[in-house]
């Protein structure tokens, strides 16, 4: 048997262990709740930010990943009694367990363009989850997607569950020794927040141009590595709201690295859409690896 087909064995016999495991699992409080004034201020303004774009994959996503990876559609949750598919993809020579990666999708839903950036970090020597907060719906178009959004920030409480879900899997099925938390816009936002839902196991987190806060009784616990990526002149994010965030992460003692991009706006490294900036996104893609091979990385003693 090669390599790539025991693996891809192996997978299949884990999902089967997965779906079993998952059936068992309890959902937590699922009644619905009032979407946060401050998040629908933050769906406004990505309307704003996008009124013009659409979901299609962008030119991000066109890069290819620098080896062979592996890609399966893989059920890693059970919410709200609905299974939940996201995108696992992992090294084609992986051999021993990887450090893994939570990757969350833009406003746009788990499409082409979030499972292609998925393969290009799972080329980077990771195994990677892109989940699905939006229970299998994507947009093309602006209306669409805030639908979408709106719908998922009025049930925070099952993307939670979803995230807390995804890191099991990752950690149990994957096998994966570090984790860490990666996304764009909406997925920056869920990024922070898989941060604070695991604030002492998660590894490390990384935020594009996503919503952040300033509460510093959400932030007090936190003992996650942040990278933030955020851009001049992106009216959706504004820098104020960044510089605070910043200023609570340094006033905490936080380990933090926040990056504000000159002469760019909302989405500059988005795989999907129209405002993607090629020099500045390369920047902040080197930027990423580097940090993630910092903080995931294992070492031969650990």
């Amino acid at each position: 048997m090669c390599r790539e087909t025991g693996i891809r064995a192996a997978t299949t016999v884990l999902a089967i262990s997965i779906l079993s495991a998952l059936a068992a699992c309890g959902q937590g409080n699922r009644d619905e709740a009032a979407t946060d004034p401050t998040s629908q201020q933050n769906v406004d303004r990505m309307s704003r930010e996008h009124a013009d774009d659409s979901g299609r994959p962008g030119a991000g996503a066109a890069i290819p990943p620098e080896r062979d990876v592996v890609a399966e559609t893989l059920a890693y949750a059970e919410v709200d009694e609905e299974l939940v598919y996201g995108h696992f993809v992992f090294p084609s020579d992986m051999v021993d367990p990887l450090p893994g990666l939570i990757v969350v999708h833009e406003w746009w839903g788990l499409n082409d363009g979030v499972r292609a950036m998925a393969d290009r970090l799972a080329a980077e020597g990771y195994i990677v989850l892109a989940v699905d907060l939006f229970g299998g719906k994507t947009a093309e178009f602006p209306p669409d997607a805030r639908e979408l959004m709106l719908a998922a920030l009025q049930k925070p409480q099952l993307a939670e569950e979803n995230l807390r879900q995804a890191y099991e899997f990752i950690r149990a099925t994957g096998g994966a020794p570090r984790i860490g938390s990666l996304g764009w816009c909406f997925g920056g936002a869920w990024a922070l927040n898989t941060a604070l839902l695991f604030p002492d196991e998660l590894d490390a987190a990384v935020i594009y141009y996503g919503q952040v806060t300033a509460d510093e009784a959400r932030l007090a616990p936190l003992n996650v590595p942040i990278l933030g990526l955020f851009a001049e002149n992106d009216r959706g994010i504004p820098v104020e709201s960044v510089r605070s965030f910043e200023q609570l992460l340094d006033k905490l003692g936080k380990d933090y690295e926040i990056e504000i991009y000159p002469g760019v706006g909302h989405a500059f490294a988005n795989p999907s859409g129209t405002s993607y900036d090629a020099d500045v996104a390369s920047q902040a893609w080197d930027r990423t690896v580097e940090f993630l091979r910092k903080h995931l990385t294992v070492a031969e003693a650990d």
